[in-house]
C-alpha cells in the first residue's frame, strides 16, 4: 500500500486532462464515448486512461474509481466532497 507522501505525489502528477477522462470513466463512458464527447481520438482516450492507470496504480476500472474516491477526484452521492460555501441569493 503506498505511503501518505506518494499518494500525494501521484495527486500533483494528474494532468487537468486526466482528472477530467477519471470524471468521464466514473460517468461510465466507455473510452469512445470520452472520446466523441472531448472530440478527441479513442487512441488518445485509451493513452490517457492508460497514464492515469500508471500513475493511480490501477489495475482496472473500478480500482481507478475507487482511487479517484479515496483521493478526493471524484463525489459520489455526497460522498467525499468538498462542502461548498453557502450563498445569500440576492
Amino acid at each position: 500500500m503506498a505511503s501518505a507522501a506518494s499518494s500525494d505525489s501521484l495527486n500533483m502528477a494528474l494532468s487537468g486532462r486526466e482528472v477530467e477522462i477519471i470524471e468521464l470513466v466514473a460517468e461510465g463512458l466507455t473510452n469512445q464515448e470520452i472520446a466523441d464527447r472531448l472530440t478527441i481520438s479513442k487512441r488518445t482516450v485509451d493513452n490517457h486512461v492508460s497514464n492515469v492507470f500508471t500513475k493511480t496504480g490501477s489495475k482496472n476500472r473500478v480500482a481507478l474509481l475507487n482511487w479517484a474516491m479515496d483521493n478526493g477526484k471524484i463525489c459520489r452521492d455526497g460522498f467525499n466532497c468538498c462542502a461548498l460555501p453557502e450563498h445569500d441569493d440576492p
